[in-house]
């Protein structure tokens, strides 16, 4: 790679979808979320694991819902007129997850963003693709290819 390839690459901008869970704030990429939705009737699935909520009915489309909070080993808490379910598309398939609330659509310097610690607090380091700096906060950004594994995926 030259010089000029390099520079181009470390000034990309990424946009993210910025959401809370708990005190944290987490952001994925805007391109792999196809919307955000408030909280519906969720039907629970009988020996699901713990951290699948259930199943919505989308347009039609039956989708799972993973509740992240769980996911992440957090308390559980009642949801409110904040909690939202963000539909994504992982490599071909549409999952929601459930998220406390969402923030905003943001643009960041990948410049900003540094590689997870080697030793990540709460969220497990595995699912982290990196931390973005912004002025006053940190921003985790969460690899969702490795957030749901392939065989987790195939079973729904």
């Amino acid at each position: 790679m030259d010089e000029t390839t390099i520079a181009k690459q470390e000034n990309e901008l990424l946009q993210l979808v910025t959401f809370g869970i708990g005190e944290e704030e987490y952001g994925i990429d805007i391109l792999e979320v196809q919307e955000i939705i408030r909280i519906m009737d969720i039907t629970k699935i009988p020996n699901s694991p713990p951290h699948v909520e259930g199943v919505i009915t989308l347009r039609g489309k039956v989708i799972p819902v993973i509740g992240l909070r769980c996911r992440f080993n957090m308390e559980s808490r009642p949801h409110d007129s904040q909690t939202r379910i963000i539909v994504v598309d992982i490599r071909g398939i549409i999952i929601g997850f459930l998220v406390d609330g969402v923030s905003e659509v943001l643009r960041i310097q990948s410049n900003t963003v540094e590689p997870p610690p080697p030793v990540a607090s709460g969220v497990e380091s595995e699912y982290i693709k990196g931390v973005g700096k912004l002025d006053d906060r940190l921003l985790i950004l969460l690899d969702l290819d490795k957030l749901i594994p392939t065989e987790e995926l195939t079973q729904h």
